[in-house]
């Protein structure tokens, strides 16, 4: 769990990133001073940036920065599980070599933090506003995710593209999932109708995992899986519909980021 400490750490980490980077290119560095150089801390920063990219005529970027830091202020752990879900980006994304990359640039961390703000607001009662972050979050970042959809700190969101994850939705701790992958329901039933993720899940990229079922921890879901069955503890699983193939591939699959395996069927084994 994150600590004050390691957000101070962070944040003067970000600071002196923005700073290169605006020396380096000097195009950038108002992008930079608004997001970064200007702001007091991590929420701060979060805050800002959010609502830049969000903002609409009707809903200036000014008065949103208000609301979600806001939002921040009342609830500490926002900013502690947006340190989490930078360090899951970190540690899990080769291409990521600094944390600045995603704080500025990366729309799955950038809408999974928007996603916080909503789920915050359908808590606090503000339904209204709530369902329209949802809307612009689609809209911008191409990620759908109902507000009151739980979701787990150092849960890594990679490419982001046309994510769907519904509102009874659960995903547990340390969980990651690659574009195009949807955590719906299975008709028109209501209800609890989504899928319940374990921690440390690994989602490939287009799995689609089906209905109110659990998926058990550090399981592996195969790219283009889709799943319409609870999947075991450390179990793999592909193919449509998804079968068992193999174990779970290591004991945190979700932190290693290895999609590979050995399409072995077990008898009797089905997700």
């Amino acid at each position: 769990m994150a600590q004050a400490s390691d957000m101070t750490r962070l944040w003067q980490r970000l600071r002196r990133q923005a700073e290169a980077a605006a020396r380096r290119e000097p195009l950038l560095a108002p992008l930079l001073a608004g997001a970064v150089l200007e702001r007091t801390d991590l929420a701060d920063a979060i805050s800002h940036i959010l609502a830049g990219d969000l903002a609409t005529p009707a809903l200036p970027a000014e008065a949103l920065a208000v609301r979600f830091l806001a939002l921040h202020r009342a609830d500490p752990a926002l900013a502690l599980a947006a340190l989490e879900d930078l360090q899951a980006v970190m540690d899990r994304d080769p291409a990521t070599t600094e944390p600045l990359q995603p704080l500025i640039y990366y729309k799955g961390f950038k809408a999974l933090q928007a996603h916080r703000l909503g789920h915050a607001l359908w808590r606090g009662g503000a339904r209204d506003l709530a369902l329209w972050l949802q809307s612009r979050n689609s809209a911008v970042f191409t990620v759908d995710i109902h507000p009151a959809a739980r979701i787990g700190t150092g849960v890594l969101i990679d490419h982001a593209h046309g994510i769907v994850i519904g509102e009874t939705s659960v995903v547990g701790n340390h969980v990651s999932m690659l574009h195009s992958v949807t955590l719906g329901g299975t008709g028109k039933s209501g209800g609890d109708r989504h899928p319940k993720i374990g921690d440390g899940v690994l989602i490939g990229a287009g799995a689609k995992v089906l209905g109110n079922i659990t998926v058990g921890r550090n399981s592996r879901i195969a790219a283009g899986s889709v799943v319409l069955e609870p999947v075991p503890t450390c179990k793999t699983v592909a193919g449509i519909p998804a079968r068992i193939v193999g174990d779970g591939g290591c004991d945190t699959p979700a932190e290693r980021m290895d999609h590979a395996f050995s399409l072995r069927p077990q008898t009797g084994e089905s997700a």
